[in-house]
């Protein structure tokens, strides 16, 4: 019961400290914004901005992992989420786009390392969504493990059409890479396993999945032979 109070302090304190984040930004008080920003990532993660751009989405799991306990891990990376959202979004305010989607590809890695490793997370009301982060990097080309974790996160969710999209993906960017075209194959593989009305639910009908899996198939064959 302690625990539980101490987690539900810590969120109300950063919901306080994101709502006023949130007006700045709306009143375009940019440099005040920045500062709040800057006060919230030292006071809940002790990391200043400079070191948040500067970690990988792994190490900064790490540091959480490291330094908190862990019944406030997952709370914790989900703040961590939404600060690099509201990062984005303020340097995308200031038009420092490169450096906005900089911010939004950290928060949507970041956030798709949590959903895979506590699969069985409700997101608070507070956190971007991972849809809702992939489309503000619509058009921009992601990295392949992004695409993958994507296409993973897709199919545990049953979004199967999302996720052979993100499967296409990352064929089109290595698209002789033989433990690609296995990746695909896999995932087909594991669609067949799948009653016909879960297929039609995921969008991604049987007779779609078996067309998938046939040009993977061949595919596989042409790169053995070269």
């Amino acid at each position: 019961m302690i625990r539980q109070d101490y987690i539900l302090r810590i969120i109300e304190q950063f919901a306080q400290a994101l709502a006023r984040i949130k007006h700045l930004k709306q009143n375009r008080e940019f440099p005040e914004a920045v500062k709040a920003l800057e006060d919230a990532s030292q006071t809940f993660f002790g990391l200043d901005a400079a070191s948040v751009s500067a970690l990988s989405e792994g190490q900064l799991m790490a540091r959480l992992i490291s330094g908190e306990s862990t019944h406030l891990i997952r709370e914790k990376a989900l703040m961590l989420v939404t600060l690099l959202n509201e990062a984005a979004e303020l340097h995308i305010g200031q038009n420092q786009i490169e450096q906005g989607r900089a911010c939004h590809l950290k928060a949507l890695n970041l956030l798709l390392e949590v959903m895979l490793r506590y699969p069985e997370t409700e997101l608070p009301d507070f956190v971007p969504s991972i849809q809702g982060l992939a489309n503000q990097l619509e058009g921009c080309a992601l990295p392949v493990r992004t695409n993958a974790a994507l296409m993973q996160h897709f199919e545990q969710i049953g979004s199967f059409a999302k996720a052979e999209d993100q499967l296409f993906e990352i064929i089109g960017s290595e698209p002789n890479n033989p433990a690609v075209l296995d990746l695909g194959i896999g995932f087909y593989q594991r669609l067949l396993q799948e009653s016909d009305p879960v297929l039609q639910g995921g969008d991604l009908p049987r007779t779609e999945v078996e067309a998938g899996l046939a040009e993977l198939h061949e595919r596989r064959k042409i790169a053995k032979e070269s």
